[in-house]
């Protein structure tokens, strides 16, 4: 092969493995724009050396096809836990990794966290021989919790120094998480603590994950606490019947109808209820109360009229759902007194007075009505029920205490 030759081959060659070269960063590239980190840089802020602290972090695929993660490695003082590599993630798909922190000398050291050679992030930690803050408790987990309530938990910060610590500003990351009560920036003096609200707020349902950092006027970490929760579905609470009628009741009397409440969707806590009248009471129930989705519970409405005439009300059951009503009516009756008068004539012999008897028999036997002889020859019943039937005798007593047999019978039939 001749010398020009050579050269023309070998020129070939090279201008093919920078083709190759190429091609190889290209792809590199765009893996590394393919990929997208959740948060974008991990700050550990304070750790006593000799333990360690970890955070989370997401690996996402935003690209329109799969990529494999071959290699994920940490700069000393970090490491990684993550699912077996390598494997290839689906677009949109994402991978869970935890970067533990774990100093072994005092002071500030910065890190990366490097995927597949071509992404990293940044860490940042400091090594100390005792935290600035001691946030107590360490980690809330606010549990489930329907959609558009709150829950609230507290923490106390402890100054762990021999000397003044400084809280400039608070950064919270997740969403639905807040903080409350917390005046900054304020200084604690050692020893010192202070206590404060943080808040949990879903508004879609689904586990989130989130931390609240608290930063020195350097904004560097001085502690954090990392939170959780789950949004739950909101719940409905429905009541049956919507309507009761207790017709007529009779003034100072009382009449009761049941209803039933019951938590659809999600658990509902009923937290208090209350009658639109006082004639209408509400027995049977405990409040607060929660209810399992599904899970019932019943109830009774006691109406006592106090005077005659259409009584109506509105019962409404208050919770962290829709409210839920019941129309109640009611007619009070007033008694109907009855009275049976009765006049007979005179005895012609000399008497002192005379008794009174009734019974609920034909013929006896009767009850002696009054107590002592009565000179009048009427006598007023006013003793009676409605719907029943009367027999009434009288009998004549003389000076000497002596009483005469039994008149003719009267019966009186009472409507």
């Amino acid at each position: 092969m001749t010398l020009p030759q050579l050269v023309h081959k070998y020129a070939f060659l090279l201008s093919l493995l920078a083709f190759f070269l190429t091609a190889a960063s290209s792809a590199s590239a765009a893996a590394a724009t393919q990929l997208s980190l959740n948060p974008t840089t991990l700050r550990f802020g304070e750790v006593v050396v000799g333990k360690s602290e970890t955070l989370p972090l997401t690996v996402i695929n935003k690209g329109t096809y799969g990529l494999t993660i071959s290699t994920i490695t940490a700069s000393s003082g970090y490491r990684t836990s993550h699912p077996a590599l390598p494997l290839t993630l689906a677009p949109g798909a994402s991978l869970s990794v935890n970067v533990t922190f774990s100093p072994t000398t005092i002071g500030a050291d910065a890190g990366a966290v490097v995927i597949n050679r071509t992404t990293s992030f940044a860490v940042h930690g400091s090594g100390v021989a005792y935290t600035s803050l001691i946030p107590n408790p360490s980690s809330i987990a606010f549990g489930s919790i329907q959609n558009g309530s709150t829950a609230r938990s507290y923490i106390t910060l402890t100054n762990g120094k021999s000397g003044n610590t400084t809280i400039s500003s608070v950064a919270q990351a997740g969403p639905g998480f807040s903080v409350q009560e917390l005046a900054l920036p304020m200084t604690l003096t050692p020893g010192q603590s202070v206590t404060f609200r943080v808040l949990f707020s879903p508004q879609t349902s689904g586990s989130v994950t989130g931390v609240v950092h608290f930063m020195n006027p350097k904004n560097s970490i001085l502690a954090w606490v990392p939170l959780s929760g789950t949004g739950t579905s909101s719940g409905q609470l429905s009541l049956s019947p919507s309507s009761a009628s207790f017709g007529n009741v009779t003034v100072g009397s009382t009449a009761s109808q049941t209803g039933r409440l019951t938590a659809g969707g999600a658990s509902v806590t009923i937290t208090s209820a209350s009658s639109s009248s006082s004639e209408f009471a509400l027995s049977g129930i405990s409040l607060p109360t929660t209810l399992a989705a599904g899970q019932s519970v019943s109830y009774s409405v006691v109406f006592t009229p106090q005077s005659s005439g259409t009584a109506s009300a509105t019962l409404s059951f208050a919770s962290n759902a829709s409210n839920a009503t019941e129309s109640l009516t009611g007619t009070g009756v007033s008694v109907v007194q009855h009275t049976v008068s009765l006049n007979w004539d005179p005895s012609t012999s000399q008497v002192n007075g005379y008794n009174v008897y009734r019974g609920s028999t034909a013929g006896g036997p009767y009850a002696k009505l009054n107590s002592s002889p009565d000179p009048n020859t009427a006598y007023s019943d006013g003793t009676v029920a409605s719907a029943h039937t009367y027999y009434y005798v009288t009998t004549a007593v003389n000076s000497s205490g002596q009483e005469s047999s039994y008149s003719n019978q009267v019966q009186v039939s009472i409507p």
